[in-house]
């Protein structure tokens, strides 16, 4: 099991994320990963610093930490010539400790590129395949062309290639994305428990690392730590369907309003609570992950990072899945352990 840490480049500052990220590799956790966007989900959040320059910085200051994008879209905001060469550099500079995380895209960040229509789902998963087409056929080296129906390139060579090629994780979250992964990828990368999604890629062929993101929030207290989801991280409670087709964060301020601290509870592990968060990632555990991240929602992240260090790393990474569907998973085990 390795255990990740979400940066969350859009609710701090560019250098409070780096910050972050140095205490991270501190606390023990084994890689860091954080999306890639030009808005914000929510103007609350306030930030949305670029990744691509972090990620440089945040290699530069460590050492043994692994870095990985979740996720890059690499067909319209940028284009995938551009995505090959960033992420063969960072693999380079980092001492091959990069993983490439890609998606489809969201249109609260790619609509922004001037005079290009935001795809349909359909449109989406077209230019996605293209995409790592391109991204694969680059990093074979050499001149390269490719003339797809969505994307095009011309005469183009990453000059600057790494002994090993990063990992591209793709993001999936049914059928056709998990096709997409299975073939193009070189693992997995989700945010939702869905067991049956992880079964269709490995039935597909698709094998690696599956990343999945584990909705958690430290605080003193739960009441504490669900609302400081309510005001900054309500947004991950809309669902994928939603989450892909919202415009601005004015959208999804509207759009969440009525999420409750209950419904968030439900959801998220609230709290100082060691049990309710190895529950809440048991669930991906069973689902087949093996790189969990912690998606720390809470209002402090240096005192999430001391209780994970103190109290929940030890048992989040002895976890292994359940032995049933509906039985105890190993997580009750663990705590009774450490209990003791």
């Amino acid at each position: 099991m390795q255990i990740g840490y979400k940066l969350a480049t859009e609710a701090f500052d560019p250098k409070e994320i780096v910050r972050q990220a140095v205490e991270a590799e501190k606390a023990g956790f084994d890689f860091v990963e954080m999306s890639d966007h030009f808005h914000p989900w929510l103007d609350t959040q306030g930030h949305s610093g670029f990744t691509w320059a972090l990620l440089a910085n945040i290699a530069a200051r460590t050492s043994t930490l692994r870095l990985a994008t979740g996720v890059t879209c690499p067909s319209v905001r940028y284009h995938p010539a551009v995505i090959a060469q960033a992420a063969a550099t960072m693999q380079i500079i980092s001492d091959g400790r990069f993983t490439l995380g890609v998606g489809a895209g969201e249109r609260l960040n790619e609509h922004v590129v001037g005079g290009q229509h935001f795809p349909s789902v359909r449109g989406r998963h077209a230019r996605f395949r293209e995409a790592l087409e391109i991204i694969r056929l680059l990093w074979q080296g050499g001149y390269r062309s490719y003339e797809g129906k969505h994307l095009q390139l011309e005469d183009a060579r990453v000059f600057d290639l790494p002994d090993e090629l990063p990992a591209i994780a793709v993001a999936a979250s049914g059928p056709v994305s998990a096709r997409i992964a299975a073939e193009l990828g070189d693992g997995l990368f989700a945010t939702e428990p869905k067991g049956d999604m992880v079964a269709t890629w490995k039935r597909l062929g698709g094998e690696g690392p599956a990343y999945a993101e584990v909705p958690l929030a430290w605080a003193p207290d739960a009441e504490s730590a669900a609302q400081a989801v309510w005001e900054k991280t309500r947004w991950a409670l809309t669902g994928w369907k939603v989450m892909s087709e919202l415009p601005n964060p004015v959208n999804f301020d509207a759009a969440t309003q009525s999420v409750t601290l209950e419904q968030i509870q439900q959801q998220f592990a609230c709290g100082p609570d060691v049990a309710r968060h190895l529950e809440v990632a048991q669930q991906f555990v069973d689902a087949g992950f093996d790189h969990v991240v912690t998606m720390n929602a809470g209002p402090d992240p240096d005192g999430f990072m001391d209780f994970f260090r103190r109290e929940l790393a030890e048992p989040l990474r002895a976890l292994t899945p359940s032995e049933d569907a509906q039985g105890p998973g190993l997580a009750d085990r663990v705590l009774g352990a450490v209990r003791g």
